[in-house]
Parts: C-alpha cells; sequence; structure tokens
C-alpha cells in the first residue's frame, strides 16, 4: 500500500513557476512510475506528465511539454513537478499517482495509487 501526499498549490499569477511536490509512504516508491494528473472544474481528469522508475524516461501531454517538468527522488521517496510559465488554463486540481505498470501510462486506468490532490490556481 502506499499513500500519496501532494503539496505546492495555490493561488499563483500568470507566468509564474511553482513546484508541486507528493511525498509517499512506504519503502517501494522506487518500484512505481509515478505520474500527475489534473482536473479542472466541469472537466475530465487528464494526464499532465509521468516518469519511470529510475527517472531516465518522462512523457507529457502537449497542453505543458516545454513548460512543465516532472522528476523524482527516490531517496526522499518524492515526486516533483515544475511548473513554468502557468497559464490561467493550467487551473487545476492537481493529483498525483502512482502505477505498477511497466512503461509510461498516460491513462489513469493504469495508476492504482492516488494522493488527495492539491489545488492550483492561475490568476490573470
Amino acid at each position: 500500500q502506499v499513500q500519496l501526499v501532494e503539496s505546492g498549490g495555490g493561488l499563483v499569477q500568470a507566468g509564474g513557476s511553482p513546484r508541486l511536490s507528493c511525498v509517499a509512504s512506504g519503502r517501494t516508491f522506487s518500484s512505481y512510475i509515478m505520474g500527475w494528473f489534473r482536473q479542472a472544474p466541469g472537466k475530465e481528469r487528464e494526464f499532465v506528465a509521468a516518469i519511470s522508475r529510475n527517472g531516465g524516461s518522462t512523457g507529457y501531454a502537449e497542453s505543458v511539454k516545454g513548460r512543465f517538468i516532472i522528476s523524482r527522488d527516490n531517496a526522499k521517496n518524492t515526486v516533483y513537478l515544475q511548473m513554468n510559465s502557468l497559464k490561467p488554463e493550467d487551473t487545476a486540481v492537481y493529483y498525483c499517482a502512482g502505477s505498477s505498470s511497466g512503461t509510461l501510462r498516460v491513462s489513469a486506468t493504469f495508476y492504482r495509487y492516488w494522493g488527495q490532490g492539491t489545488q492550483v490556481t492561475v490568476s490573470s
């Protein structure tokens, strides 16, 4: 069992660069592919980014590619999402998630463990 706790959200001005963190409990963090998803009001939850177990491979949604960076520190059981050049349309609840899949996945159905989410609101 893995428990995930996100932090780092809040109210940010457009163009800002906050960093989200997600700390995992347990000793098996390095065995999971980790992902970030987001859900805006009235919209479906969507994939943002994912990172492989050793951090060597990453994947991004087109909407955030070149602006967001996902990374992880397995010694700290933590995955990060550096968000740059934020836009009002990035406003959403951001969730981190863990997957036992063998490859990076963009579908939420492949992620078994989820955090409670952290709100990011971008003001224009």
